[in-house]
């Protein structure tokens, strides 16, 4: 692969490593062809024409040594690992505060499985980081152009189409700061990991570290940081060669490597040719894993037989969302903590360099620069020297001793007691000294003698953790936040879609800082401001919209026909600040996007009757739209007619009522839909009625359910001509067996007029009478308690029935039910219990003195019929109707009656109801006279 025979500077490094596999090896073949192929991939790389800068993602190392290049170097072209569509955002970024992550997302899905959507690609910024000092070198340095060379994110999902989860959505992360990627797919510059367990189980023994992300520190970031050029980018090549040639044989992740290099050259090759830019002035910014690349199309002399597929017919919006050193540490697999530990390296690196770093003009949440110095005169490039062997001197030379810096960790150790005290640890002085000597103890076992970031952490949490963590954060949280914390990003109003930037200008009467991250609290009184009613409409929306947390309501409602005076909200619009961003991939206003979610819920291939109502409400309600409603009911009634199950006829009901009652009342005329849903629903629960109640599957609240929506739809269902035969027919065919459907249909039947509460009263009391029946009453009692839903006026005999299960059931029936009768009220009666109560109140003694004396009035003996009073004159009490006959006329000439009136009036049976309770007669009489 190199030409041996020319002479590199290379050979001597070469030599010493043939006779060391000699010497250490069983033989020579295997060992020396991998340390010799590492050594020609480095030779390679360093010899190609256009440069080759390998990096690692978020390494500040790699940062330091990029932005030294670039002052060194001053390409006219940088070349940059990063997806080729994402490049028209990346202006965008001087508006954000970093750390943000550019997004490429795509809610239709063409091409790909339908499980997959939404698709969506992320890759993290951080200021410490090489690509972001390359981004702004090119963005605001005058002729030099920016050129991202690696795959689309439509060619991300392509090349792992034969995988089921391409997100790997089952491992989220659950932490807020770290769930701000969601599920989406991370792309980075400089992957480099070892892919061989062994290989990295064997660098973290023998380095006595406990994860990847601290060997990294201590063995590469640290003695990198400092080197020059020439030994940084031959070490980090010779990194990548090595993880690269010790890779196992997984064959779809390295073809999807190599066919990532076969992409990025072809585009670098075809860019050189259509520019005509000599390859000696760019540069090309990739992770070290691909600079050791040993595909065909490697270099700009490579071959150009590799085909790019065209991209899919998805179509993919972009845009940017805010990150966090949490959530890049969960999506990449890094410990907890590194990249705020890289954050504080990075600093520490300018500060000891002297390295000037790029930052975009106009940074958000950037230091203020200083005064500006006396101006200078642009440095030349310098001109690129004949590579030579760095790698020998730094692999021979000892490493650099860092002497104990005692005032840095002597300030960590007391702000860690000082942070722990706060956070209700009972930690003193003592302990900052039990920390500092612990951590100079653990970096002297670790061979190491200043102590690491890692090291201090460990000795923190030795020294302070007891055996509980008295509040939310733990000591390793705290050292975590000592060292930086999780720095969250956010995007500035300028870089926002059009959408999320409406969102904020249609809230700005509130005068709140919406951008800002954690709750704020809104108050809206609409009576004395009333455009502040249209800031509650976008609220409520944005309620509908995004994830819980974001607006919260505190006080006010918005229900069908009703509004609000006054409300009081709140708002996490910034820390759901991802979430806003997202909304306006789907549209350019918030009533598009809530338009668009109800006419999918509803056309969805499983939506089910209540879900489409739900959103003909919701459509009402956000929207006010009356054809939008229309619209969304046809298709609820066309839902209904194909149902076969009757799960979610509660919903229907409560859904049906709520629309019916509000249409009446706003309305001069019912919808035409809703009064097709009223007759298709009557004769399509008259149709399953009979089976439901034999039906295991269906629950005593959904037949429960068929009966109110058959009860309160007759009137408007006979109206419409429907015939009532149909649920005479469907009684008539119903014969349920279980105890408490039995007796919703013993209420049913009377509420039909086939059964009379006499006889209810009367069936109940042979039921508490059968020895062999009592165990199941509490059945019968809960299908009663259910029967109030569509029979209402049987609350009084269902305050007796339970009031004489009280009295008469026997303790082991009577104890065990009890827990069902409150867990049915509190999930299934809610809207029932005030009914049962107020019913008690009327039937039960007020005082608590009345309550010896009271007898409950179905165990008051019957009284006897009271005749008609003596000494009145029974033929003068119809004088007023016989003197005024006009208005019976009427009536039987409406009904069709033909008749005569009677010359003498019988006897009627007179006031019965007077004389049966004088007590209110006597009552008035004592008023009227005074006495």
């Amino acid at each position: 692969m190199s030409a041996r025979s020319e002479g590199t500077p290379f050979d001597a490094l070469r030599g010493q490593l043939q006779d060391a596999a000699a010497e250490f090896a069983d033989g020579p073949d295997a060992l020396q062809g991998i340390l010799l192929g590492m050594v020609d991939d480095v030779d390679r790389a360093v010899r190609e024409p256009l440069e080759i800068f390998p990096v690692c993602h978020h390494s500040p190392a790699s940062a330091v040594a990029m932005a030294r290049r670039l002052r060194e170097k001053q390409p006219k072209v940088v070349y940059l690992e990063l997806c080729e569509d994402m490049a028209p955002l990346l202006s965008e970024l001087r508006n954000c505060r970093l750390p943000v992550a550019v997004q490429a997302f795509a809610s239709e899905v063409k091409g790909f499985p339908a499980d997959w959507a939404p698709l969506s690609v992320v890759a993290p910024i951080t200021e410490a980081s090489a690509e972001y000092q390359a981004i702004s070198y090119a963005l605001d340095t005058p002729g030099v152009e920016l050129v991202l060379v690696d795959r689309s994110s439509d060619h991300v999902f392509q090349w792992q189409a034969g995988e089921t989860d391409p997100a790997g959505a089952d491992d989220r992360p659950a932490e807020e700061g770290a769930a701000l990627h969601g599920d989406a797919v991370g792309v980075e510059i400089g992957d480099l990991r070892p892919r061989f367990a062994e290989l990295e189980e064997h660098l973290l023994h023998h380095g006595r570290v406990r994860h990847w992300s601290e060997w990294w520190h201590q063995y590469v970031e640290l003695p990198l940081g400092d080197s020059d050029h020439d030994t940084y980018r031959q070490v980090m090549l010779l990194i990548g060669s090595l993880f690269r040639r010790l890779a196992p044989g997984d064959t779809g992740r390295v073809r999807v490597d190599e066919d990532r290099e076969r992409y990025m050259w072809t585009r670098m090759r075809e860019h050189l040719a259509a520019t005509g830019t000599d390859p000696e002035d760019c540069l090309y910014v990739c992770g070290a894993f691909h600079a050791s690349s040993r595909v065909e199309e490697f270099g700009v002399h490579g071959s150009d037989t590799f085909e790019i597929s065209p991209p899919s017919e998805s179509t993919w919006q972009y845009g940017l969302i805010p990150s966090s050193h949490a959530a890049i540490e969960a999506q990449f697999g890094l410990a907890a903590g590194s990249v705020s530990i890289a954050a504080t390296q990075w600093s520490k690196n300018i500060e000891r360099t002297r390295v000037r770093p790029f930052r975009l003009a106009g940074q958000d949440g950037a230091k203020k620069a200083a005064k500006p110095r006396k101006a200078a005169a642009a440095a030349a490039p310098v001109a690129a020297m004949a590579p030579s062997d760095k790698l020998s001197g730094f692999l021979q030379s000892p490493p650099a001793l860092d002497r104990l810096d005692e005032a840095e960790l002597l300030g960590w150790s007391v702000e860690i007691v000082r942070s722990a005290r706060r956070n209700g640890y009972l930690a003193s002085t003592a302990d900052a000294i039990a920390v500092f000597e612990t951590s100079i103890l653990l970096a002297g076992m670790r061979d190491r003698a200043r102590p690491t970031p890692y090291d201090f952490q460990d000795a923190a949490v030795t020294c302070i953790e007891k055996e509980t963590v008295p509040g939310r954060r733990d000591v390793r949280r705290l050292v975590e936040i000592l060292m930086g914390g999780d720095r969250i990003g956010r995007v500035g109003y300028d870089a926002l879609p059009p959408l999320a930037r409406d969102v904020h200008d249609r809230l700005a009467p509130l005068n709140l800082k919406l951008q800002q991250r954690g709750m704020q609290r809104a108050l809206l009184d609409m009576t004395s401001q009333p455009e502040l009613r249209q800031c509650s409409d976008v609220l409520w929306m944005l309620r509908h919209l995004m994830p819980h947390g974001a607006a919260r309501p505190i006080m006010g409602e918005r229900e069908l026909g009703k509004q609000s005076v006054q409300e009081s909200w709140d708002l996490a619009l910034g820390t759901h600040q991802r979430a806003l961003i997202e909304l306006g991939y789907e549209g350019v206003s918030i009533e598009q996007v809530l338009e668009q979610r109800l006419r999918r819920a509803a056309y969805a291939p499983n939506a089910t009757t209540a879900q489409v109502l739900a959103a003909v409400e919701d459509a009402v309600l956000h929207l006010r739209s009356g054809r939008l409603a229309d619209e969304l009911g046809i298709r609820a009634l066309e839902v209904l007619a194909t149902e076969r199950s009757v799960d979610g006829a509660p919903e229907v009901l409560r859904r049906v009522r709520r629309l019916l009652a509000y249409y009446r009342i706003s309305r001069p005329v019912l919808p035409s839909w809703i009064e097709s849903f009223a007759k298709t629903g009557y004769a399509h629960y008259c149709t399953l009625l009979p089976t439901a109640f034999t039906d295991e599957d269906a629950t005593v609240r959904q037949v429960a359910a068929m009966l109110g929506f058959l009860f309160s739809m007759e009137s408007l269902a006979l109206s419409l001509g429907c015939d009532r035969t149909q649920l005479e027919l469907a009684f008539a065919q119903s014969h349920p067996q279980e105890p408490s459907r039995v007796a919703l249909l013993w209420a049913a039947q009377v509420h039909l007029g086939q059964l009379s509460c006499g006889e209810l009263r009367q069936r109940c009391d042979e039921l508490l009478a059968d020895p062999l029946v009592v165990p199941a009453y509490p059945r019968y009692l809960s299908g009663f308690l259910h029967a109030l839903e569509p029979v209402p006026q049987l609350a009084d005999f269902v305050v007796e029935a339970v009031s004489k299960a009280f009295a008469r059931l026997p303790d082991p029936v009577l104890l065990p039910w009890l827990p069902t009768l409150i867990t049915t009220l509190r999930s299934e009666g809610a809207d029932l219990a005030p009914l049962l109560i107020r019913e008690a109140g009327r039937v039960f003694p007020g005082r608590l003195a009345a309550l010896d004396a009271w007898v409950a009035p179905w165990q008051a003996a019957p009284e006897e019929p009271v005749t008609a009073a003596a000494g009145g004159d029974t033929a003068g009490r119809a004088a007023l109707l016989a003197a005024h006959p006009e208005t019976c006329d009427s009536v039987a000439e409406l009904l069709g009656w033909e008749g005569t009136w009677e010359t003498e009036v019988s006897a009627p049976a007179g006031a019965v109801l007077v004389g049966r309770h004088p007590d209110t007669a006597v009552a008035l009489e004592a008023l009227l006279t005074g006495s």
